[in-house]
C-alpha cells in the first residue's frame, strides 16, 4: 500500500496543475483576491509543517537534522538563482524568464517534490499525507503563477494549462524513484532537507508576498488566514 499512497499522492498534487482553467472562468479581482488568500495560508502551513512536524521528526533519530536543514535551505535558494526559480503570484511579475526556463524549472521542483513525498511516506504514512498537503498548498497558487507566467509569455491559455500540468506530473516520477531509490538511512535527512526547503519558501517567497499589500486592512486579513496555517498545522501535530 505504501508506494500505492506514493501513486496516488503525487497524482494529487499533479492535478494542481490544472488551476490555470479556473482562471478562464473568475474575474481577475475574484482571482486577485483568491490567490493571496492562498499564499497567506500556504505561508503559514508551510512554516508549521516545517518547525513542527518534519524537523521534530526528522530530528528524533537523526543528529545532523538541524544542519541538513539549513543545507535544504541554502539549496533552494541556490536553485533559484541558477533557475530563475521564481514563484509568480500576480498578472504581472517583476521576474519574467522566458516560457521553456520556467516550464525546465517547475519541472525539476516538482521531481523533488515527488521524492520528498516519497520519503516521507517511507518515514511515516501520517507524515506522508502531510507533507503532500503542504506541497499542494504551495502548489496550487504557485501553478497558477506559471500559468501566468506562460500566458504573458505569448503561450495561448489552453496550451499554458497542458504544460503546467505536465510540468507538474514529473512529481509522480519523483515519488516512484523516491520510493525504491531512496536508502533507508536516507530518508529522515531527505525530510530535514526537505524542511529547510519549505522554510525558505515559506519565509524568502511567500511571506513577502504578503508584505506587497499596501492597505492595512486586507493585510490584517492576510495575517490572519497566515495565523489560521500555522494553527492549523499545531492542531494535526496534536491530533496525531
Amino acid at each position: 500500500m505504501g508506494l500505492w499512497s506514493v501513486v496516488i499522492a503525487t497524482l494529487l498534487d499533479s492535478l494542481t496543475g490544472l488551476v490555470g482553467v479556473f482562471s478562464l472562468f473568475i474575474r481577475e479581482e475574484m482571482l486577485s483576491k483568491v490567490v493571496k488568500t492562498m499564499v497567506a495560508f500556504a505561508a503559514g502551513t508551510m512554516l508549521g509543517g516545517a518547525l513542527l512536524h518534519m524537523l521534530p521528526r526528522a530530528a528524533s533519530s537523526f543528529p545532523w537534522a538541524g544542519e541538513v536543514a539549513a543545507l535544504g535551505f541554502i539549496s533552494f535558494f541556490l536553485l533559484e538563482r541558477i533557475l530563475h526559480w521564481h514563484h509568480c503570484h500576480e498578472g504581472v511579475c517583476e521576474v519574467h524568464p522566458i516560457t521553456s526556463l520556467t516550464i525546465v524549472g517547475d519541472s525539476l521542483h516538482n521531481l523533488i517534490d515527488g521524492v520528498i513525498i516519497a520519503a516521507a511516506f517511507h518515514a511515516d504514512p501520517a507524515l506522508g499525507w502531510l507533507t503532500t498537503f503542504l506541497i499542494i498548498a504551495h502548489e496550487v497558487p504557485q501553478e497558477l503563477g506559471n500559468f501566468l507566467i506562460l500566458v504573458y509569455g505569448g503561450m495561448k491559455k489552453e496550451r499554458a494549462v497542458l504544460w503546467t500540468f505536465f510540468s507538474q506530473a514529473t512529481c509522480i516520477l519523483g515519488g516512484i524513484l523516491g520510493w525504491f531509490f531512496i536508502p533507508k538511512e536516507m530518508v529522515l535527512p531527505v525530510i530535514a532537507f526537505a524542511a529547510g526547503g519549505f522554510l525558505y519558501i515559506s519565509a524568502s517567497d511567500l511571506v513577502p508576498e504578503l508584505h506587497k499589500e499596501k492597505d492595512l486592512k486586507k493585510s490584517l486579513v492576510s495575517f490572519l488566514w497566515f495565523l489560521t496555517g500555522l494553527a492549523f498545522m499545531e492542531v494535526m501535530k496534536l491530533v496525531r
